[in-house]
């Protein structure tokens, strides 16, 4: 079985006002998810990488899933605030499972879970 591929900007920061001294709101997400990832039970399944730009800049936190034969999930705009990373990365490990789970990797709306349910998703055909 072909592994799916979650990538996760780590560049991406919901305020310009960081101080150089603090780790980018994506940096803090890709962390957390690898964290969880490590002892999660489709772990075999699924490869966690951060990239340094998903070119979403103007739209941060971003991640896309892809998949051999599936479409790709590309996300904008998730609400990284008040330390909710680890609620978000919760919720990109579970959307993970429905891609897994799903043959053709089609992922209904209604299965995605609210912290992820922003206007700026893309559902990319397979090539």
């Amino acid at each position: 079985m072909a592994k799916s591929t979650l990538f996760i900007c780590h560049s991406c920061h919901q305020s310009e006002q960081r101080p150089p001294e603090r780790p980018t709101d994506g940096a803090v997400l890709c962390d957390r998810i690898q964290a969880l990832h490590q002892t999660w039970s489709r772990q075999s399944e699924l490869e966690v990488r951060g990239v340094d730009c998903l070119w979403t800049c103007d739209h941060p936190c971003s991640i896309a899933l892809i998949g051999s034969d599936k479409p790709t999930y590309a996300l904008a705009k998730i609400l990284v605030k008040d330390g909710n990373h680890g609620e978000i990365a919760e919720a990109v490990l579970q959307l993970s499972t429905c891609y897994l789970d799903s043959k053709k990797g089609n992922i209904p709306w209604k299965q995605f879970p609210e912290v992820l349910k922003t206007e700026f998703i893309a559902r990319i055909p397979p090539s």
